[in-house]
């Protein structure tokens, strides 16, 4: 019997039959004593009437689902324990007491378990991924049962353009992508005529090793870009290397000439230096779906917006909208700011925003009817890259998301001006005095949020390495080693250190045993005051200075370690990175209510 069915012989609401384990902060099935039942529901099947009574016992794990072998219905959740057979000596539990859970007060049965307030951050903790962006919304609730929601997901090859899927101890980059292929039922009303299914929406999102942060980064799909060559395996398994282009939109770097999501990932990397982990891809009736699945979600309006173009029309102030109405909602461009695509892109952003509000309140995480149908809504709008092919993988993202406070999830725009060589804009171009600024700092994972839980301490400790005493240029040995830096770096600076900087006492060492992403410095003790003196010259940070050994020279005299690592830019060049955005970016962040103007 599916979790459909159960309950409704007796009346009783199948979402009423789902309960919060206090001792796990999950979601469970509440079952009865009559029969070893699965502690995950098979996919939903057609109700059976009257009840029904149950068929001959299926192996241990969750019932066969309807269409399904039963080879795979001896299948358990990793983690999960199956019923066990009951014995003559052992008392039969209360009806509505779990396996495992602690004994209730007599007062306390027949409703569900009272919730411990204590255990509220577990709940908020694995059904986190809700908080991190839409699609992500339901890869934590798909918990529930993974089996079913595995075939709902729809998978397509990264071909080798990613990283080979998200870490959890590294900072995290998805990008989330929205299409204009008008799929799905009551959809032929938008998007383009035909479209093959164009990057009509695409968001970078960031979040920092740490979990304190994240940056949502909106690219504008009208963005003239360079598309690069793409390898794509074809439905047949082989492959072809889809020619490149220079200065078309960035929205035809999916769909266009049978380029996959794997192609906009290159083309995300070569315009940011940035390379995505994983891929997303959500057609219009995520929108639709996701927020009929929560009840709607609560937007905001400084004016009357009557857009035919997209179909909305509503009166200055709060609306809760769902559904189509939603989706009108994220489409309309013609009735707010300027009317172009980046007044659109600040809508999205507000109503993503609304969402994950919506999504993190106690009225979707503490009703399992929402959590089901936030779980099928989700899978079923999703298409994601080969890494990311079940939802167990789903889930663990979920959870690293899981841990950001949405107050520190910033939403920004790739700095943009208009196409100079256009006399009728309709595209845009990137802003080359802000954009790079924009891109450092999501790669050297600075917040765009003041982070509270930043480790003030640390923070003092690594800035007191910089103060002190610092020895004459002159009297600063150090040797060089090139640890990633580009060719002939060592001895490029080492010529620039001794000419320019009087720093005479410096050698080339050749190249580090190893690469390392950041340049560093390392040093003893006493040589302190020498590496104050380099780090002035070099522009390095604290963060760049390693107390510990020094090493002998070719004269036999101790001397420094500098290792250039992949991000020297040259000699002369600061290496010091900014330790914040700037206030001239526009941002907003996911915890505030904005209207739309």
């Amino acid at each position: 019997m599916d979790a459909q069915s159960r309950g409704r012989g007796e009346n009783v609401d199948p979402a009423d039959q789902w309960v919060l384990n206090p001792d796990t902060g999950e979601y469970e099935l509440r079952l009865g004593p009559s029969a070893a039942q699965s502690p995950i529901p098979g996919p939903r099947g057609p109700r059976r009437s009257g009840g029904g009574s149950p068929g001959p016992e299926s192996p241990r794990g969750r019932s066969a689902a309807p269409g399904r072998s039963s080879e795979r219905s001896g299948r358990t959740v990793p983690g999960r324990e199956t019923p066990e057979q009951e014995t003559p000596d052992r008392e039969v539990p209360p009806q509505r007491r779990r396996r495992g859970a602690p004994e209730e007060p007599p007062a306390r049965r027949g409703r569900r378990p009272v919730k411990k307030k204590s255990k509220a951050k577990k709940v908020l903790l694995w059904t986190g991924g809700t908080m991190a962006f839409v699609v992500l919304a339901t890869a934590v609730g798909g918990y529930l049962y993974l089996e079913h929601l595995n075939d709902n997901l729809t998978t397509v090859s990264d071909d080798g353009a990613g990283t080979g899927g998200f870490s959890k101890d590294k900072a995290i980059n998805i990008l989330l992508i929205g299409t204009d292929k008008r799929t799905g039922s009551g959809n032929e009303g938008y998007g383009d005529k035909g479209s093959a299914g164009h990057a009509d929406t695409t968001i970078l999102l960031h979040v920092s090793k740490d979990r304190s942060n994240a940056t949502a980064l909106s690219i504008p799909r009208d963005l003239i870009v360079d598309i690069p060559d793409c390898p794509t395996e074809q439905e047949d398994g082989s492959q072809e290397v889809i020619p490149g282009e220079t200065g078309v939109r960035f929205n035809t770097s999916l769909g266009q000439s049978g380029r996959t999501p794997s192609c906009t990932m290159r083309t995300v990397t070569e315009l940011t230096g940035i390379k995505p982990d994983n891929f997303m891809v959500a057609d219009f009736n995520a929108v639709k779906t996701l927020t009929s699945a929560v009840g709607g979600v609560e937007v905001c309006l400084a004016k009357d917006i009557d857009d035919p173009d997209s179909h909305l029309k509503l009166p200055k102030g709060t609306h809760t909208i769902e559904g189509e109405e939603a989706l009108a909602f994220v489409r309309t461009r013609h009735s707010v700011g300027l009317g172009g695509d980046l007044s659109r892109i600040g809508l999205q952003q507000q109503f993503l925003s609304a969402l994950m509000r919506r999504l993190k309140s106690n009225d979707t995480l503490t009703s399992p009817g929402k959590m089901v149908k936030l779980a099928e809504a989700g899978t079923k709008a999703l298409t994601v890259d080969s890494t990311l092919d079940s939802i167990n993988k789903l889930k663990d993202l979920g959870l690293e998301l899981g841990k950001l406070n949405v107050k520190n999830l910033t939403f920004t725009t790739v700095p943009v001006l208009d196409n100079p060589a256009e006399t009728v804009k309709a595209t845009v171009v990137l802003n080359e005095a802000k954009a790079p600024e924009v891109f450092d700092l999501i790669r050297n994972d600075v917040s765009f949020t003041e982070v509270k839980q930043q480790k003030k301490k640390e923070k003092a400790a690594v800035a007191a390495r910089l103060k002190g005493e610092k020895s004459a240029a002159s009297e600063v040995r150090v040797r060089i080693l090139n640890g990633g830096a580009a060719a002939g770096s060592a001895q490029s600076t080492l010529s620039w250190l001794q000419v320019e900087q009087g720093v005479t006492k410096s050698e080339n060492a050749g190249n580090a045993p190893a690469e390392l992403a950041r340049t560093t410095l390392e040093y003893a003790p006493d040589q302190a005051d020498q590496a104050r003196r380099l780090a002035e010259i070099m522009g390095l940070s604290g963060a760049a200075m390693k107390p510990g050994e020094s090493v002998t020279n070719s004269q036999g005299v101790p001397a420094m370690t500098l290792t250039l690592g992949k991000d020297f830019k040259g000699a002369g060049v600061s290496l010091t990175p900014p330790d914040k955005a700037p206030d001239d970016i526009e941002k907003s962040t996911a915890d505030k209510v904005e209207c739309a103007k």
